[in-house]
C-alpha cells in the first residue's frame, strides 16, 4: 500500500437457499452446511447452540452410516452414550427442539422428513 493511499476491500458473500420441498426439508442432502443449517433454525424460531449442534452432527453421523433417521429411544440411547445422562433424555430433545424434536431436527440437519412424522 502506498503512503497517503487507503484502500477498501469489500467482500461480498451470496448464500443462495437450496430448493426444498413444501414442509422445508433439503430436496437433496448433499445441499447441507452449517450455514443452511443457521437459517432452517432461523426459519423455526432456533437459536442453535452447543447442545443443538451436539445433536444435529450426532443425527447426521447416524443418517450418513444407516441412511435412515434415528427412532427416537436410538436417538436418546445415542446422546446419552455420546454426552451423558443429562443430554441423553426426551426431555433435553424437547426443551431444544419443542413441538416434533424429530421433524425440526431432520429439518435443521438438512435430512428427509422422518417416517411417521406428520
Amino acid at each position: 500500500m502506498h503512503k497517503g493511499r487507503q484502500s477498501l476491500f469489500v467482500v461480498l458473500v451470496v448464500t443462495s437457499i437450496p430448493e426444498t420441498d413444501k414442509e422445508g426439508f433439503l430436496r437433496n442432502t448433499a445441499d447441507w452446511d452449517t450455514a443452511i443449517a443457521e437459517h432452517l433454525a432461523d426459519l423455526e424460531g432456533i437459536v442453535l447452540t452447543e447442545d443443538h449442534w451436539e445433536v444435529i452432527h450426532l443425527v447426521r453421523d447416524y443418517y450418513q452410516h444407516y441412511r435412515l433417521f434415528p427412532a427416537n429411544r436410538v436417538l436418546v440411547t445415542k446422546l446419552r452414550e455420546a454426552f451423558g445422562e443429562t443430554k441423553g433424555s426426551s426431555i433435553h430433545l424437547m426443551k431444544l427442539f419443542t413441538g416434533k424434536p424429530a421433524k425440526h431436527i431432520a429439518r435443521i440437519a438438512g435430512l428427509p422428513k422422518p417416517p411417521n412424522c406428520d
